[in-house]
């Protein structure tokens, strides 16, 4: 399990998600969680959860915007939306949320603990103490407006926040896990993305632990001596500072639309090549839809990404927008209908797979192992800008919608 999992640059965009996004998000993003629950389990899906590139790659094949702080505050809404109406029947729940509804976090932990039996005074102390160190002990300009405290009936639990830097119009997301938890004060974090500004005060630094120990004997000095230090610290110009060390590290750009530097074009290659060139009679037949088009198909295949891939699969997240596109018109409209049949043929997998019948959930994941395969050996080169004017010149057809048609 990945501790501090890495950071991206998210920049701050205006604007609300439509009813008709809105919507079809809470679907499909509650069929990928069953999904994974179904095929991995509870702990799996915090796991993935706690995964700052994984989310963002979740983000952008549910139609977001791509690189944008919405992706936090909508995908969680349309989470908790969906996860909360089948709590139990999922063992998981999605507290607490955006400015007003992050406070009410403490109570809905307590209500949720009074009903499972778990240590409701544990968790609520995990919540705060996630918050504070954020937005205390990690002193990087951004302050907290958002936090969702994620907890399964087992207990483990995973805290995915985020803060604002108005001056710069950036946004940093912060994840949290509870699985192999050693210290909430010594590199505790999953992941951490947000706009890389350089240098930071993070006191969770494992390099800082004097100087946690320093200031802690601090505060039963005189004050007299201790504002007699910081003149001395001051005149000398002196800052000590702590780098955020990151291993997944994901670098959001500043410009809105998806260039193909911003794709790996291989793996894009590869399912496209599964989708258009690949005899896909046999997809058709196992998932019982006939004249199932080409196009449904890419969508599939990277929704099966989500589901069945590695962590190594998620390093370039802009390539799961070639799913079902960008509320804004990035890489290209919404295809309501193609998310529709993408919706309709994972829950029908679903549903078939409860009651024993495995044929279509199988295809599914075939889509993600037949592009893994075409990766591998052959070399499928996605050809950028025609796969773009291909899904321009068929956005009529496909319902291709915007949030700039809702105004």
């Amino acid at each position: 399990m990945l501790k501090r999992s890495g950071h991206a640059d998210l920049p701050l965009h205006t604007g609300t998600v439509p009813k008709w996004l809105a919507d079809r998000m809470k679907l499909l993003g509650t069929q990928i969680i069953e999904a994974m629950l179904i095929n991995f389990g509870k702990k799996e899906v915090l796991t993935r959860l706690s995964d700052p590139l994984w989310f963002q790659s979740l983000g952008a094949v549910l139609g977001m915007d791509w690189h944008s702080s919405g992706i936090t505050t909508s995908v969680m809404y349309a989470l908790k939306r969906g996860i909360n109406e089948r709590a139990r029947e999922f063992g998981l729940c999605v507290c607490g949320g955006r400015g007003k509804y992050s406070r009410k976090t403490p109570d809905e932990l307590l209500y949720l603990a009074d009903a499972t039996g778990l240590d409701g005074a544990s968790l609520v102390n995990a919540s705060k103490l996630t918050a504070k160190v954020d937005g205390c002990a990690v002193q990087d300009g951004f302050q907290l407006y958002m936090h969702n405290f994620i907890l399964s009936d087992e207990g483990d639990w995973v805290v995915v926040q985020q803060g604002m830097n108005t001056a710069t119009k950036t946004a940093r997301r912060y994840h949290w896990s509870s699985e192999n938890l050693r210290s909430f004060v010594e590199e505790p974090h999953a992941g951490v993305m947000g706009e890389n500004q350089g240098k930071i005060l993070n006191l969770t630094d494992s390099a800082a632990k004097e100087t946690r120990g320093t200031i802690l004997t601090l505060t039963h000095e005189n004050p007299d001596r201790m504002i007699r230090e910081i003149a001395k610290i001051s005149n000398e110009n002196y800052v000590t500072e702590f780098e955020l060390r990151n291993d997944r590290n994901l670098v959001m750009p500043a410009h809105h639309e998806v260039r193909a530097e911003d794709v790996d074009l291989k793996r894009l290659g590869a399912v496209l090549a599964t989708a258009y060139e690949s005899d896909n009679k046999d997809f058709e037949s196992l998932l019982l839809t006939p004249g199932l088009g080409p196009r449904t198909l890419q969508s599939l295949t990277l929704v099966s990404e989500v589901i069945y891939g590695t962590p190594s699969r998620f390093s370039d997240p802009a390539r799961f927008s070639f799913a079902h596109g960008g509320k804004d018109g990035h890489p290209f409209p919404v295809p309501c209908k193609i998310y529709d049949e993408s919706i309709r043929v994972l829950g029908e997998a679903i549903e078939k797979s409860k009651l024993g019948y495995n044929d279509k959930s199988e295809c599914i994941r075939r889509l993600n192992t037949t592009a893994r395969q075409i990766e591998a050996n052959c070399d499928p080169i996605a050809d950028f800008d025609a796969t773009i004017a291909r899904e321009k010149a068929h956005s009529k057809e496909w319902g291709g919608r915007t949030c700039m048609d809702d105004v």
